[in-house]
């Protein structure tokens, strides 16, 4: 990975996470809806302008706000190494930062939010040696009635893929749980939107076998997906 600035406390700037790091033993997933590509923008900027100003916790591995391509969506990705290292610094941390990304949101005006919701890593759809870094970030998210219907969920489309991410363009698919049982989320990488519409035209159409699986699973429900670019934020070496 390169950066695109100078990185303060052996931080990457700019990058997308490493989704499997062995020491992220805790993730946060939240978006916001800007409502307008301006937005958008100024959230983006200023929560990741709150946070370069916040003295970063040994516990903080990863804080990577994306862009959404429908013109209004932001998606934040936080890595942690544990639930109570995220709770001590939201119950210790001092520097104002929620104030100011409170003012943030606030500034822009209507902007909803679905988070943070708390989430572990599951299990992983791998890539079949694809060379380079993602362009896009896919995020599908399932409604589910509990952690059994969850799993059920993950594990039968491991074992309809056979553990691999199929597609043109595709780097991997990362099913996170939320501690609650009732959310699914998808983290799926990709060169580009474009190798992600393909991978939808040929293989995820609605009478297809993917989406038949889905259909028929109880305690599930498709919330759909949205995509986003543009990592802004920061990633612990």
């Amino acid at each position: 990975m390169t950066t695109q600035r100078s990185a303060p406390q052996a931080f990457l700037t700019d990058t997308f996470p490493e989704i499997r790091r062995p020491d992220a033993g805790a993730v946060l997933i939240s978006e916001w809806d800007a409502g307008s590509p301006e937005g958008r923008r100024a959230v983006v900027e200023g929560v990741a302008g709150a946070w370069a100003r916040t003295p970063l916790p040994a516990g903080l591995l990863s804080r990577v706000l994306f862009t959404g391509t429908d013109g209004s969506s932001v998606l934040n990705y936080a890595q942690w190494t544990s639930d109570a290292a995220h709770r001590e610094f939201v119950r210790t941390e001092g520097t104002g930062l929620r104030e100011r990304i409170a003012a943030v949101l606030e500034g822009v005006g209507g902007v909803g939010n679905t988070g943070p919701g708390r989430f572990r890593l599951y299990r992983s759809l791998l890539p079949e040696g694809v060379p380079g870094t993602p362009g896009c970030v896919v995020r599908v998210a399932f409604g589910t009635s509990g952690h059994e219907a969850a799993r059920r969920l993950v594990d039968g489309l491991m074992d309809m893929f056979d553990g691999r991410q199929g597609g043109e363009g595709a780097f991997g698919s990362h099913f996170h749980l939320s501690a609650d049982g009732h959310r699914v989320v998808n983290y799926s990488e990709w060169t580009d939107a474009a190798a992600h519409q393909r991978q939808i035209d040929a293989n995820l159409r609605n009478d297809g076998p993917v989406m038949g699986f889905i259909a028929g699973l109880e305690g599930v429900e498709p919330l759909g997906f949205k995509r986003f670019v543009e990592p802004r934020g920061l990633v612990r070496v």
